[in-house]
């Protein structure tokens, strides 16, 4: 593992922390025993036994799925906040860390191009996601929703539990949503909002936003993003192909938008935003809770957030790590995202020159996720987990997904079933993942000759 800084830099903050508080009277914690510190040490040595039957997230040649290690600065923050605790569910809670969301989420919806909006943290892209059409639905209320079918799994979920009619519309060979199968489900009148995803989890594929704003002109719906996964990649838009940048170009056209910083934002779990383009949604979330807000006349978080305790030390976290690393293109954050697409790209290139390999017939990745599959011989069945597992042994770790087969023959299809097939997947999020390429594709490349060979 890479030497861990954190330990070093809170024995050098909390002092500073200390002398924040140094009016308080001393006492006695509860559990500062010698006792208790001896018992603790042998726990967390047998808890870190136990977390050593893990893959190794934080290493380049983990390429399997979305898990990026946090930044050492996130990862200080988040353990220095966790001394206070705090809740950001009101500022009695978290005054500071309430703050520090405040302007967190802020330069995230600079980002995106907005100034005013509504927005807040949340634990994650599902809840995220579920505000986003909870809104939808006090506005559209018995209309339909509808998302790419190659939309993330938890929009059906999201919209059985807040008794929304939601449709998947099909997507054609490069994973987007198809714009005559969406415009057809349109003309029936009955639509509140569309759900366009801006990298799909599965392949990083990016809908067509341009022309589905264009459709909301003529049709009249809502526009929700959901770029848990893809969001940040707005920072380098001009690195992406044409399709894919002019998609970015116009986010700030969305009524609302969801982003992981949990994800390619260097954060520790769980951290989700959501964003809303007019502050006026706020009215829907009223409510009277006088037991909850006694100190603060102020905008309180949880009058604008449908969950109520939320971790003050996620908002600290993110703040450090957008002090240390603004939301800037050109900036060092950017540039390691970048750097992770130039390897998905690359290694992208080498299969595409491999005769052993078949990616995708639509193209080249549009963020940073990679698909492959091995070529057809008479050894075929099975061939894509038996390389899985022999990569596993080098301790190259991918993932195995499904995907339509028609993706790697013809252009596209009208079809509505599609026989599946399985496949080879990499999230190449790392930045050192550029630097490691050569490895990975030597590993790969070996495990594939013992699987042959076997």
């Amino acid at each position: 593992m890479p030497k861990d800084l954190v330990p070093e830099i809170l024995v050098r903050t909390r002092e500073v922390l200390e002398r924040e508080f140094a009016a308080l009277p001393a006492y006695a914690p509860a559990h500062s025993s010698d006792t208790d510190s001896e018992a603790m040490a042998a726990l967390l040595e047998e808890t870190a036994h136990r977390l050593g039957d893990n893959f190794p997230y934080f290493h380049p040649l983990y390429a399997g799925q979305m898990l990026k290690p946090p930044h050492p600065v996130a990862r200080a923050a988040y353990a220095m906040a966790m001394t206070l605790n705090p809740n950001n569910h009101a500022r009695d809670g978290g005054r500071a860390s309430s703050e520090m969301e405040i302007e967190a989420v802020g330069e995230i919806a600079r980002m995106f191009g907005w100034r005013e909006f509504l927005g807040h943290l949340t634990s994650g892209g599902t809840m995220a996601n579920l505000e986003a059409l909870w809104v939808v639905g006090q506005i559209e209320p018995g209309k339909r929703t509808l998302g790419s079918e190659q939309a993330h799994y938890t929009h059906h979920r999201i919209s059985a539990v807040l008794k929304l009619d939601y449709a998947a519309v099909p997507a054609d060979s490069r994973g987007r949503m198809r714009l005559d199968a969406l415009e057809s489900e349109l003309r029936r009148g009955d639509v509140g909002s569309v759900v366009v995803t801006l990298g799909t989890t599965g392949i990083g594929a990016v809908d067509p936003l341009p022309e589905i704003l264009e459709l909301r002109e003529r049709y009249g719906f809502r526009v929700h993003i959901d770029a848990a996964y893809g969001g940040y990649f707005k920072l380098i838009e001009d690195a992406l192909d044409e399709p894919a940048r002019r998609a970015y170009q116009v986010i700030s056209q969305a009524d609302s938008i969801v982003i992981d910083p949990h994800k390619h934002g260097l954060q520790p779990y769980g951290c989700g935003c959501v964003l809303f383009r007019d502050p006026g949604v706020g009215r829907f979330y009223k409510h009277d809770s006088p037991y909850t807000y006694f100190t603060s006349k102020e905008l309180h978080l949880g009058e604008i957030s449908l969950e109520c305790s939320r971790a003050g030390a996620a908002a600290v976290a993110l703040w450090a790590t957008q002090k240390l690393l603004p939301l800037k293109p050109g900036g060092e954050f950017a540039n390691g995202l970048a750097a992770g697409r130039r390897a998905a790209v690359g290694l992208d290139r080498r299969l595409r020159a491999d005769g052993r390999f078949e990616a995708r017939a639509a193209g080249a990745p549009e963020l940073d996720i990679v698909v492959w599959r091995m070529k057809r011989t008479t050894r075929s069945f099975g061939l894509e987990e038996s390389i899985f597992s022999a990569c596993a042994k080098r301790n190259l770790h991918l993932a195995l997904v499904q995907l339509p087969q028609f993706w790697f023959g013809c252009a596209d299809s009208s079809s509505a079933v599609e026989e599946h097939v399985t496949c080879l997947r990499s999230v190449m999020m790392k930045p050192e993942h550029e630097e490691w390429l050569d490895r990975i594709w030597n590993e790969l490349s070996t495990a594939c000759a013992e699987v042959e060979e076997g």
